[in-house]
């Protein structure tokens, strides 16, 4: 039997009338039973190639022209302009793109270290989306959805797929803002609530602003994770007895999805507090470690150094999706300042991040994912920057069956839209789920009377990114 769409079954019947205690009492063993809870791990629709997801969110939209797609014919109109009396103009990369590793790939010097794993890069330069607004590109970029409340896509890859590891939470997000769709961003929506996104530093602002100041992540700890008052043993105690309370609630309800919530949440809750202060402590690792991702007081790598170090420890300790956000490649005004200060902040973490997964032997079954909500336009405006967007950018993946060392798709001959082997959205997140052995298809949730999937009604797996 396909224990994820006996899963979905499960789900179905508890919200139909059943509650937890109930349907333990259709099965022969608490395993089976336990399959209403979400974390726990099941079979894949197909055999797997990657077991978990880093995505490495450069919210803001670097541009695909200064990075990863190079256009010769910008030579040639540089400085043209768009229109007759136009103050926006054509204009080629100032940072020199340069063939890297044996497989030539080529690469801008804007990003060094990344291009030392060339050979390990499958780059899609020919992707597009539906919005050219931060607000909207970031929720469809996390949710799949720009106009809608919906799951987000880490809490999608947890839902199918359960935890790894039960003493964590299935899904990280490090260092996510308020701004561009705040929680919802990282939010479960109408899946259950333990499937949602436990985010790890905050934005410093009030939310009202896209480029305000992260949260420093030195020696940040989630909140709670220490009770003051007593000890393990004594919790465990007062856990058990809340818990046999809300059993009982449950089961005198038969059906509330919200206290089976609630339970599951609180044992996580419980087991967080002794595994992820430890699995947070970066002075874990070697100084050695610690350089090689530019960690340090007064370096620019040091907030995304800890983001990516801290990456590698979730992935190594079993969180199945973990996002790394930075921000904010938005740059309308003077790109030649912008864009290689958040290179300058972002190159040697992402870069160690490759490195370090490689060496562990976790690059095989982890899924890196680099990318903004969209690129920039092959043009200067009158500010010395380029503006939004969305009709041709670039992504690339790295590891988890991923295609290594290859260009798939093009942009036209300046870089302005996707013409060629074009990768949607919808494509993208529907080939990263085959990838984890999920068929975007099947991959549902029944809300309001109709089977809610990540990919909406759209989307094809696109077999020329997979190894």
């Amino acid at each position: 039997m396909n224990t994820l769409f006996n899963r979905r079954q499960l789900l179905s019947a508890s919200s139909a009338g059943f509650g937890m205690l109930a349907l333990k009492g259709l099965f022969a063993s608490n395993a089976q039973a336990a399959l209403v809870n979400p974390l726990v791990p099941t079979k894949t629709h197909f055999p797997a190639r990657a077991k978990r997801v880093i995505f490495l969110f450069m919210q803001g939209g670097p541009s695909q022209v200064d990075t990863f797609d190079f256009k010769p014919v910008l030579t040639k109109q540089h400085g043209v302009p768009v229109a007759k009396d136009s103050s926006t103009v054509f204009y080629q990369s100032p940072w020199a793109f340069k063939p890297r590793g044996r497989s030539g790939m080529l690469v801008s010097d804007l990003l060094p270290n990344i291009a030392r794993h060339a050979d390990d890069l499958c780059v899609i330069n020919s992707m597009h989306t539906d919005h050219n607004a931060h607000p909207q590109a970031i929720l469809q970029m996390n949710t799949g959805s720009f106009a809608f409340t919906r799951p987000s896509v880490g809490s999608w890859c947890v839902y199918g797929l359960g935890a790894e590891n039960q003493n964590l939470p299935g899904f990280v997000t490090i260092n996510p803002s308020f701004s561009g769709g705040g929680p919802v961003k990282y939010g479960s929506a109408f899946l259950p609530s333990v499937c949602a996104g436990t985010p790890i530093g905050q934005d410093s602002g009030n939310g009202a602003s896209l480029d305000a100041p992260a949260t420093s992540l030195k020696d940040i700890q989630l909140p709670f994770m220490k009770n003051s008052r007593m000890d393990a043993v004594a919790q465990r105690r007062q856990l058990d007895l809340v818990q046999s309370l809300n059993r009982q609630k449950l089961a005198q309800d038969g059906s509330n999805e919200a206290l089976e919530g609630l339970i599951t949440s609180a044992e996580l809750a419980f087991y967080m507090q002794r595994e992820m202060p430890e699995v947070m402590n970066l002075n874990r690792e070697s100084v050695a470690t610690q350089e090689m991702y530019g960690i340090g007081a007064g370096k620019p790598t040091d907030q995304i150094g800890r983001a990516c170090l801290m990456a590698r420890r979730f992935a190594e300790a079993g969180v199945r999706f973990i996002q790394v956000n930075h921000e904010f490649w938005d740059d309308h005004s003077d790109i030649f300042k912008g864009h290689p200060q958040h290179a300058l902040e972002t190159d040697q973490p992402v870069g160690a991040l490759l490195t370090d997964l490689k060496q562990r032997g976790l690059l095989e079954d982890t899924l890196v994912l680099w990318g903004g909500e969209f690129g920039r336009p092959p043009l200067l405006n009158k500010n010395k920057g380029r503006d939004h967007n969305n009709a041709g950018f670039t992504m690339w993946m790295a590891g988890g069956g991923a295609k290594p060392g290859i260009r798939y798709g093009n942009t036209d001959e300046t870089g302005a839209k996707a013409v060629d082997h074009k990768v949607h959205l919808h494509d993208l997140h529907a080939t990263m789920l085959h990838l984890l052995g999920l068929d975007h298809e099947k991959l549902t949730y029944r809300y309001a009377g109709r089977d809610f999937r990540l990919t909406d009604v759209f989307g094809d797996v696109k077999r020329g990114l997979i190894a």
